[in-house]
């Protein structure tokens, strides 16, 4: 099979195949060959690959045409919803039109991305205590419900895509009622896991993926089937998501939501019990004088709160009061299938809130996340490796890509941490020509980046330079919200260039209106560091604030070293450095989106060149001409036109 599928490929690949005959312009590339062919080899085998395959490989086609043809069962996981769409909207089907071949493909989408039509008709009966807009956009979905055939809420445009609206229609585990449902049949979550479960070509994402095998774990319902080939495009953020799922976390939202819930159903099916009242109303009260109290402390390190004894007698008072609660309702047992399910979600939450109050796993991070009311509850192990090593242990072809998975020239800190050591390892340099289409300046004469307002003014002298010079056409990406807030308010009165700050809109509204500009400034955070393709001359220059190191506050990474320094090993080396060489070439990478590319980066953090760890940033980063003149930067960027 892997011969047939290799000279299939090939042909495909050719000067006179399938991509040259459809594609204007089509060049064939000996690297994008050289993974696919790796891929069939992976895919005939049933084996485990690993590819880093550097931006203008082409790793997209690369994979996909050999699992197309293979004609073995495929699931695509993606790390962002934008990649999930491009590979079902556009890929996929360009590619099965030139190929002639007709499989059955499907795009699958965590539940919350769908309409409940349950959820939406709860509304609408309720809507005279619903806030104006809100209403408004309620009818506004109302509307499209009746129009979609998918119940996507990604194709959506009426409503805003962080609407307050969405989350009350949007499909929930919680929330769902199974074959109780009035809309059952009608049902767009279903419908889309039935397509899924009988396609033979499935598009997914990270976090779909990771919820599906843990629920299987457990012996729920399967979301997903067992397929031949599996393929992680963007398969750098794994280790984190994987985090996610193999950890816990909790709600303290849905935890609220649930209360009122048994609150309703007392009024509406069980007024003789008056008692389920006073006790669920105990409980709420309970619930908000510890979200109180921890507000007030704002502290993120469960473990160190737990060291407050006035925060930890609250916390087990909540505990208690649910527990108290629990019982009564055990005492009401089959008097309402709504109030059965609420004793069973209950339960679940006391299980969890208990397991994280004790925090008794020293493997694991416990971290509070703070919301605008409510609070998340995580528990994260610090090492996933065994369990994805058992996840991974399937008769199937694992195939991971990604632009950037390696630290000097080394894939090992990636297939360590997911436990796919056995997996054959391929690094994919770009064929892009970036020693003279692209130039890396550190300018001389930095501050310490410790030191913030000087630090704010060093760049905003640069940023004023860079962006004169480039007219517009910038992207300055930073490592906090408060640096990037201070610049933004000091380049207003600097630059006549339109400034385009996150948080004035969605990322897809800024980056679409950065576009149409054509001479736009775009300053971001974490968001735009990755999954961000502008080509061309939109953007000509990437300005970076500094390294991206975790911040040593951060609860998982203060776990994770913790255990490495038992281990004799120095966390900063094991650690911190190489998360930040791979973030910070997800940066970099935003620059180079096509063999014509041209443009400029800028890092105005001198620790790169004077500080010994700088040479793995510089080892692991496309091979661009480099400079400390801040006038040949300039220079670069007016040739570019």
């Amino acid at each position: 099979m892997t011969s047939r599928l290799k000279k299939e490929v090939a042909l495909a690949f050719g000067e006179a195949g399938m991509l040259a005959r459809h594609i204007r312009g089509y060049n064939a590339r000996d690297v994008q060959l050289e993974m696919a062919d790796a891929v069939c080899d992976a895919i005939g085998s049933s084996s485990d690959l690993v590819v880093e395959a550097g931006t203008g490989v082409g790793k997209t086609f690369a994979y996909l045409i050999p699992a197309l043809l293979s004609g073995r069962q495929v699931i695509v996981s993606t790390g962002s919803k934008n990649l999930q769409e491009q590979l079902f909207y556009k890929d996929l089907p360009n590619l099965l039109s030139m190929l002639d071949i007709s499989p059955k493909v499907a795009l699958l989408k965590g539940r919350n991305n769908y309409l409940c039509q349950e959820l939406m008709e709860k509304q609408l009966n309720g809507c005279d205590s619903l806030d104006p807009r809100v209403l408004d956009d309620l009818l506004r979905i109302n509307q499209w419900a009746g129009q979609t055939s998918d119940g996507d809420l990604g194709g959506l445009t009426s409503v805003s895509e962080d609407a307050d609206v969405l989350p009350l229609i949007a499909s929930s585990r919680e929330k769902c009622t199974g074959k109780r449902c009035d809309h059952y049949e009608a049902c767009f979550t279903r419908k889309a896991r039935n397509r899924a479960m009988d396609a033979r070509v499935i598009v997914v994402n990270h976090h779909l993926f990771f919820a599906d095998r843990v629920l299987k774990e457990t012996g729920f319902a399967e979301l997903l089937p067992d397929s031949d080939v599996v393929v992680f495009d963007e398969a750098h953020l794994l280790s984190d998501i994987a985090v996610t799922y193999f950890g816990q976390q909790t709600s303290t939202r849905s935890l609220t939501e649930l209360l009122n819930a048994i609150v309703d159903i007392y009024r509406s099916e069980m007024r003789d019990s008056p008692q389920i009242e006073a006790l669920t109303s105990r409980c709420i009260s309970q619930l908000n004088e510890w979200h109180q109290m921890m507000f007030d402390s704002n502290g993120s390190d469960w473990r160190h709160l737990m060291g407050d004894r006035e925060l930890s007698a609250c916390s087990w008072g909540v505990l208690k009061e649910l527990q108290s609660l629990e019982k009564l309702l055990q005492s009401h047992v089959g008097r309402s299938e709504a109030l059965d399910d609420g004793i069973e979600k209950l339960n679940g939450f006391i299980g969890k809130l208990t397991v994280f109050f004790q925090c008794e796993n020293d493997q694991a991070a416990y971290s509070v996340d703070y919301g605008h009311r409510y609070l998340t509850l995580r528990i994260a192990p610090i090492n996933v490796a065994r369990e994805c090593e058992k996840l991974f242990e399937a008769q199937t072809s694992w195939i991971f890509t990604s632009a950037t998975l390696q630290i000097n020239r080394d894939l090992s800190l990636f297939t360590k941490g997911l436990g796919i050591t056995k997996a054959k390892q391929l690094i994919l340099e770009s064929p892009f020509d970036y020693p003279n289409n692209a130039l890396l300046c550190v300018p001389r004469h930095l501050a310490k980046v410790s030191n913030q307002a000087a630090a704010v003014k060093d760049l905003v002298n640069i940023a004023t330079q860079a962006i004169n010079a480039a007219q517009g056409r910038t992207f300055i990406l930073f490592t906090s919200h408060r640096m990037m807030n201070a610049c933004a308010a000091a380049l207003q009165s600097r630059v006549a260039y339109p400034l385009l700050v996150q948080g004035q809109g969605s990322k897809q509204s800024l980056l679409k209106k950065f576009r149409q500009l054509g001479n736009g400034v775009l300053l971001g955070t974490g968001a735009f560091w990755e999954g961000v393709d502008v080509r061309g001359k939109l953007l000509s220059c990437v300005i970076i604030d500094k390294l991206p190191f975790v911040s040593p506050d951060d609860t998982l990474y203060q776990a994770r070293a913790d255990s490495i320094t038992r281990e004799g090993k120095d966390p900063f080396w094991a650690l911190s450095l190489p998360q930040a060489v791979i973030s910070l070439n997800q940066g970099v990478g935003r620059l180079i989106r096509d063999e014509k590319d041209r443009g400029v980066l800028i890092l105005c953090d001198n620790r790169i060149v004077n500080r010994t760890y700088g040479q793995a940033f510089l080892n692991s980063l496309p091979p661009m001409a480099r400079t400390r003149d801040m006038d040949k930067a300039v220079h670069f960027l007016k040739q570019i036109k």
